[in-house]
């Protein structure tokens, strides 16, 4: 008898894992592989090493003052001859992934970067020891300066930077997510009732969020075609001519598809917010770009309009230092909407920023993220810490010296391979378009069971409506945990695996795995047809 698992439909595709992380530990015998989590099992070495390098030296630094007390005591950095000091550090070390990386990173940032030396090192320094408040609070200034030449490079592609933007350091793309939402409702930006387009499947947080009772925004579908390589359609992308949409959130490449926008699709989309939504605020999520061939992003592509978050959490296999950001080009439409509100409502937000300055309504939105983000008292105090900061920093330097891409392509020889894997052991051929990222993949499961035995299993399966039973069933006879494609408004019943946090063996096996319950339904939709 069928069990029914259909009081678990409407849960957030998050809170669904646990119930079937229950059911696939069910068997204490069987090794559950939980590819629901999209916690990479891969990471970047060299900034790491070059995190304790740093901290050596740092440590150094400290010892140098109060050492006459001989207690354990330190004291803060000096500036003054800090590169020589740095320089007798590096030549009594041996030579090291970590200090060869420093070694190569403090010659970077004074020659490609034009940074000073000493200052470079002195805020590396001080923000490995964390002995003062993050200071500007949106971000360290030197860090500031790298973390916006690695995006540059990894958002923009070919296109040139032509206007300066700014970067709010946050922890993770979750409080990045969660921080422009704030700001956007305590600047009146966005109200009850307005409306925000989303372009559909997505991370399911952005569907959760925007409908909670701090935000009541009505949500607007802008699908992406599954059979056009999941890209947006015109007919899609002409929705946001209703004057109710204040604000358009896309994932690109998307989760969980794993796909980017094609370059066509990106120019179509920013000529029509320049030629007939000028206004239109955008957030891009652009977590997985550096997991694509040639990525652009739309914050190149309509830099005004739009507001990037990118994390370092996937790329660099660093989601537990929660590292994250925002960024802002510095002629934005979010600044020009706050110069138009109402005289009533800029009186309302000068009382709120009153502590911070004597000119709030020059308060650049960016900066408002970040005083909001500590209910705006707490502004002093506010920002991502210094030691998050510097390793944010050498990830970033990681990203701009690899000259010769070695890093990225070994991240992307090692999910791709995983992909084709998974489909050769579910007896489909796979293949890899130019706009496919495979960080994650999106398994159709009644389009497969129609690829594999016929049209007529395919309506029954859909008709059946077996996607929540699929994966508690795949669960609990296999120990396989996958995620359902529902949560992330995908329209067929579909399951997302993450190709990033297992083995190339244990892929296999998930794809066997999955065959194997396919083919147990095939077998019972036989049944049904022949009673």
């Amino acid at each position: 008898m069928q069990q029914d698992f259909s009081q678990f439909a409407n849960l957030s595709p998050f809170e669904l894992k646990d119930q079937l992380i229950q059911a696939a530990t069910s068997d204490a015998q069987r090794l559950m592989l939980n590819a629901g989590r999209g916690n990479p099992n891969f990471l970047a070495i060299l900034p790491r090493l070059a995190f304790l390098s740093m901290g050596e030296f740092a440590m150094q630094e400290a010892q140098r003052s109060y050492s006459y007390l001989n207690s354990g005591f330190g004291g803060l950095p000096e500036r003054d001859g800090i590169t020589q000091r740095f320089d007798t550090y590096i030549s009594n070390h041996a030579a090291s992934g970590g200090v060869d990386f420093l070694r190569a990173a403090i010659s970077y940032v004074k020659d490609q970067l034009g940074l000073s030396q000493d200052a470079f090192l002195f805020e590396m320094a001080s923000a490995f020891l964390g002995c003062n408040y993050p200071t500007p609070p949106r971000m360290l200034v030197h860090v500031e300066e790298i973390v916006k030449a690695y995006l540059a490079q990894e958002m923009f592609g070919p296109l040139p930077r032509h206007e300066d933007f700014s970067v709010f350091a946050t922890e993770g793309g979750t409080a990045a997510m969660t921080y422009i939402f704030q700001s956007l409702r305590e600047n009146g930006l966005i109200k009850p009732g307005d409306k925000i387009a989303i372009a559909t499947p997505i991370f399911s947080p952005y569907l959760e969020i925007p409908v909670l009772s701090d935000y009541g925004l009505e949500i607007v579908d802008i699908r992406m075609d599954e059979h056009a390589d999941w890209q947006l359609p015109e007919s899609e992308i002409e929705k946001l001519l209703d004057p109710a949409i204040k604000i358009f959130c896309l994932v690109n490449p998307s989760n969980p598809p794993s796909t980017k926008l094609s370059d066509a699709v990106l120019d179509q989309l920013a000529g029509f917010i320049n030629s007939k939504k000028p206004d239109l605020f955008i957030v891009t999520d652009d977590v997985y770009g550096t997991f694509a061939d040639d990525f652009v992003s739309l914050f190149a592509k309509c830099p005004r309009n739009t507001l990037c978050v990118y994390s370092f959490s996937k790329y660099f296999g660093a989601t537990g230092w929660r590292l994250g950001l925002i960024a802002l080009h510095d002629d934005n439409v979010f600044d020009a909407a706050l110069s138009a509100i109402s005289e009533e409502k800029k009186a309302l937000l000068d009382a709120r920023y009153a502590s911070l300055t004597t000119q709030p309504r020059a308060l650049r939105f960016i900066d408002r993220l970040v005083a909001d983000s500590r209910a705006v008292a707490l502004n002093h105090t506010a920002g991502l810490s210094s030691p998050q900061q510097l390793q944010m920093a050498l990830f970033a330097l990681n990203g701009l010296m690899d000259r010769e891409h070695r890093y990225k392509n070994a991240a992307k020889q090692l999910i791709r391979q995983r992909y084709f894997t998974l489909y050769r052991n579910m007896g489909v051929k796979a293949a890899h378009l130019p706009n496919d990222v495979n960080y994650y993949s999106l398994i159709d499961l009644q389009e497969l069971g129609g690829e594999l035995y016929g049209s007529e299993f395919e309506t029954w399966f859909t008709q059946s409506n077996l996607g929540t039973n699929f994966l508690f069933r795949l669960a609990q006879e296999t120990g396989v945990v996958l995620l359902p494609g529902k949560g992330f408004e995908v329209v067929d019943t579909s399951a997302r695996v993450s190709l990033a946090n297992l083995t190339d063996r244990e892929y296999a096996y998930i794809g066997k795995f999955t065959r194997q319950v396919l083919d147990q339904y095939h077998q019972e939709f036989l049944s049904s047809r022949q009673t």
